[in-house]
């Protein structure tokens, strides 16, 4: 079987551009947590902060092109062709998904409570950015199966806990909300957009995961 660090010494670009998609959704992660701190949604700097969304989801369209043009270049791959380009469109999902929720959030602020907070999705979209940063910069490095099995583990324990809060949330946004059903349409689907997040984080995670197994 051929190994990971026989592959990893012959050219280091994909890596590259992987990387640097992962940094533009961590990027993306950070300007939402911003996003849902803001007392105001309706501020002039609101605009601005939705900009930095759209910017990100352009870096990650023109990243996903350029990968998808050195696959059509490149005659040896370092890591099998199907997997690169899964792993850059399960990447160019999550900017595209956050960019949608930070549009509707900001014009239908007017139908959310002002005591409405989306910090515990947040928090694990958080924890989830940062751990899919690591495992995806780690793959040059011909990393170790058991790390990488652990930090998939912890993707994992994420999603079912981002599961278990949507469940929650639902129950309560029913409860407080039920004779309001346009404010519960609206909520419903900021929330569905997290969760939908949260799950193509898990889907990277266990893309990089398969990438270590089958070479390792």
């Amino acid at each position: 079987m051929i190994s990971l660090q026989r592959l990893l010494a012959k050219d280091d670009k994909f890596f590259d551009l992987l990387e640097k998609s992962a940094d533009e959704v961590q990027k993306n992660v950070l300007a939402l947590i911003e996003l849902v701190k803001s007392s105001d949604l309706t501020s002039p700097d609101i605009v601005s902060r939705i900009e930095s969304f759209n910017e990100t989801r352009r870096n990650e369209t023109r990243i996903a092109n350029e990968i998808t043009e050195e696959l059509c270049k490149t005659f040896v791959t370092p890591l099998e062709r199907e997997d690169i380009e899964s792993l850059s469109s399960a990447l160019y999902k999550i900017p595209k998904n956050l960019e949608k929720f930070a549009e509707r959030v900001t014009a239908f602020q007017a139908y959310l409570n002002n005591g409405l907070s989306f910090e515990p999705q947040t928090n694990i979209l958080e924890l989830m950015g940062e751990t899919m940063t690591q495992m995806i910069k780690s793959l040059r490095r011909n990393p170790k199966l058991d790390v990488i099995k652990g930090q998939n583990n912890r993707m994992l324990a994420l999603e079912a806990e981002g599961d278990k809060l949507m469940l929650e949330l639902t129950k309560e946004l029913y409860l407080t909300c039920g004779t309001e059903p346009l404010k519960c349409y609206i909520v419903r689907d900021l929330y569905d957009l997290l969760e939908r997040t949260i799950d193509r984080f898990r889907d990277a995670a266990s893309i990089v995961f398969r990438i270590v197994l089958k070479n390792s």
